[in-house]
């Protein structure tokens, strides 16, 4: 039985994680007892401009994602996603109404401001 998954390893051009969100990030993974795995970011249709970004926790990469290792730790994107994220930057903020993971988009054209939905 073969059960290696086939992935490509991107690089920085398509995410890059910035500090505030790393350490974070990582922060969640050794939490969850999980220190080796991956931030799963998917952009999704929905949300009041088309398009929405989900994510979550994983173990690490499926058949065909593209795995980016940035600022020591691991994001995972579909290659549909990798489409729309190209070039974006992951942040965290802590503020209590817009706190959370942020993704800086440079492809979206229309922003909503609850910054979790754009149209590219």
């Amino acid at each position: 039985m073969n059960t290696a998954v086939n992935y490509k390893i991107g690089n920085e051009k398509l995410v890059k994680v910035l500090e505030g969100a790393s350490s974070h990030l990582r922060g969640l993974l050794d939490r969850q007892g999980r220190p080796d795995g991956a931030l799963r970011i998917a952009v999704v249709g929905g949300g009041c401009s088309g398009l929405q970004y989900k994510m979550d926790l994983c173990d690490g990469p499926r058949d065909r994602d593209i795995l980016v290792p940035s600022n020591g730790v691991n994001v995972v994107i579909d290659p549909k996603s990798a489409l729309f994220v190209s070039g974006s930057e992951l942040d965290f903020s802590d503020d209590l109404q817009q706190g959370g993971f942020k993704v800086s988009n440079p492809n979206a054209v229309v922003t909503c401001s609850c910054g979790e939905s754009f149209a590219a």
